[in-house]
């Protein structure tokens, strides 16, 4: 990147793996690792893409690549032991759906589609340790005397941002829900919630998410 552009960009450290480093890091030595360990060879599994993706995005949630290592090994000591009984007389190839039939039920779930399946719920994005992730933001209206109640372990600019938005949306309520009366806001309550209460939250970018689910 040219220095000039370097200087006005900021720059975000991310202390793990994206999941593109861990594939390849998985592709290049943690199976064949594995593999040698106990007590195979690349005549007797393959791992595709899409196995080590599922690994990755269903089994395992960390910065770095122990847990992946770890998984991938239980998948080898399950298909050694087909072999040592004679059930695996040929190649085995470990697929997507293969691993979830040997490592079982999946432990971390993609919710962002049954999340925003109804009103009051919108996404935005956030960066942590682990690489990108989506961060809901939840509003609830109910009966009430115009109160805000914002809730998530969130910082002073994200409750700041809430505040802004909860403006915003009053100030054109007209373009958002013409049928909308303006004392609507003084007989109902509103309540934001950001799940996963026990991380802090903080940043300015999140106005515009919460001003989302309001509307």
């Amino acid at each position: 990147i040219p220095g000039p552009l370097r200087d006005r960009m900021e720059v975000i450290q991310l202390a793990g793996y994206t999941e593109e480093e861990k594939l390849e890091i998985a592709r290049r030595y943690l199976v064949p690792r594995q593999i040698a360990r106990n007590g195979l060879t690349r005549s007797r599994i393959s791992f595709s893409d899409a196995a080590l993706r599922t690994i990755i995005s269903d089994y395992t949630r960390e910065a770095g690549v122990r847990a992946l290592e770890r998984e991938i090994g239980s998948v080898c000591r399950k298909v050694a032991r087909q072999v040592a009984e004679g059930r695996a007389r040929r190649r085995v190839a470990i697929s997507g759906a293969r691993v979830r039939e040997l490592l079982g039920k999946r432990r971390y779930f993609a919710e962002t589609r049954r999340r925003t399946a109804e009103p009051g719920v919108a996404t935005g994005l956030a960066w942590t340790p682990v690489g990108g992730d989506v961060l809901f933001v939840e509003a609830t209206a109910m009966p009430g005397t115009g109160r805000l109640t914002i809730t998530g372990q969130l910082g002073d600019v994200m409750r700041e941002s809430a505040q802004a938005a909860l403006s915003w949306v009053r100030g054109h309520i007209g373009e958002i829900a013409p049928d909308v009366d303006a004392e609507w806001f003084s007989k109902h309550d509103l309540h934001i919630h950001v799940p996963a209460g026990a991380v802090p939250k903080d940043g300015p970018s999140a106005g515009v998410t919460i001003a989302t689910a309001l509307a």
